[in-house]
């Protein structure tokens, strides 16, 4: 059996996506309210009868808050920042920064209400560390 817990965060940057053809909308300069969900899993609960504490993920909204709210993506990324990059780079920092890391299994961001990208590890390729 395994339990699965999640947890939502939201952040307000800006960004531009290069590589699109001649005036897509989105190689401009432009703004979005993104919405961050993390998801951890564990098949053991701890003595409270948690997966993890939900206050164990305080450091991503630390690090949401003074990294990426009201930023260029652009400027403080070190990828381009489209949601499923954003998405990858929020789970490799859980991964490498969290007391439980380990159980994170995915990390969905979406910049509008009917879109989003989801990242979890799973083969060679996602997990490859040039791309973070």
């Amino acid at each position: 059996m395994t339990f699965t817990i999640g947890k939502r965060f939201s952040f307000a940057a800006a960004h531009h996506l290069d590589g699109l053809p001649d005036g897509h909308k989105c190689a401009r300069v432009h703004g979005h309210s993104y919405c961050v969900e993390i998801m951890l899993a564990g098949g053991q609960l701890d003595s409270a009868g948690f997966v993890a504490d939900y206050g164990d993920l305080d450091p991503l909204r630390h690090y949401i808050d003074s990294e990426l709210d009201h930023r260029d993506l652009n400027a403080v990324l070190p990828v381009q920042p489209s949601c499923e990059q954003i998405a990858r780079h929020l789970y490799l920092w859980c991964r490498d920064n969290l007391e439980h890391g380990h159980l994170v299994t995915a990390v969905r961001v979406s910049e509008s209400p009917a879109t989003w990208a989801q990242y979890e590890p799973g083969s060679p390729q996602a997990a490859d560390p040039g791309m973070t």
